[in-house]
Parts: C-alpha cells; structure tokens; sequence
C-alpha cells in the first residue's frame, strides 16, 4: 500500500504560480512512477505530467509544457508539481497518483493513463482568477 497526500493547492491570479506537493508513505517510493492528474468541473480526469522512477524521464500534457515542471525527491518521499504562469483554464482539482509496476513497462503511454495507477491522493484543489 501506499498512501499519498497532497497539499499546495490554493487560489491563485493569472500568470502567477503555485507548487503541489505530494507525500508518500507505505510501500517503497522509489518503486512507483508518479503522476499528477488533474479534474476540472463537468470534465473528465485527464493527464497533466508524470515521473519515472528515478526522475529522469518525465512526460506532460501539451497544454502544460513550458509552464509545468514534475520532479520527484525519493529521499523525502515526495514529489511535486511546480506550475507557473497560471491559466484560469488550469483552475481544477490535481490528483497525486503512483503506479507500481516494474520500469520495463514505463511508457508514454502508461504514464498518462489513469488506469494503470494503484493508488491516488485525495486532491487539492487550485483556482486560477483572470
């Protein structure tokens, strides 16, 4: 098992920036890649950015590219979602997720598929005001 909790979350104007913090505890961190998804109102789930294992493989979303850093710190358990130059468009709930699963199977496309996560935060919601 693995239990994660996010925290960061906030309200925040157009243009500026917050940091999303995820902290894991249970099994092995360093086992999971993670990921950070993130739903809006009336929308579905959707994928925002994920981390390998070690940290050195990291995949985003388009729309979030450029503005959006994933980067994961094994030895404090934690991994984070630096996000600048907010968009009102960004304003939804960011989910923490961890996939366990051996790094032979790491893909692109598995880590922006939600289904092949074992465990999720609660979320921690982030507003963006134009």
């Amino acid at each position: 098992q693995v239990q994660l909790v996010e925290s960061g979350g906030g309200l925040v104007q157009a243009g500026g920036s917050l940091r999303l913090s995820c902290a894991a505890s249970g099994r092995t961190f360093s086992d999971c890649a993670m990921g950070w998804f993130r739903q809006a109102p009336g929308k579905e789930r959707e994928f925002v950015a994920a981390v390998s294992w070690s940290g050195g493989i990291t995949h985003y979303v388009d729309d979030v590219k450029g503005r959006f850093t994933i980067f994961r710190e094994n030895a404090n358990n934690t991994v984070f979602l630096q996000m600048n130059k907010l968009k009102p468009e960004d304003t939804a709930v960011y989910y923490c997720a961890a996939d366990h699963a051996p790094s032979r199977l790491y893909s692109r496309h598995r880590a922006q598929t939600g289904d092949y996560y074992d465990y999720w935060g609660q979320g921690t919601r982030v507003t963006v005001s134009s």
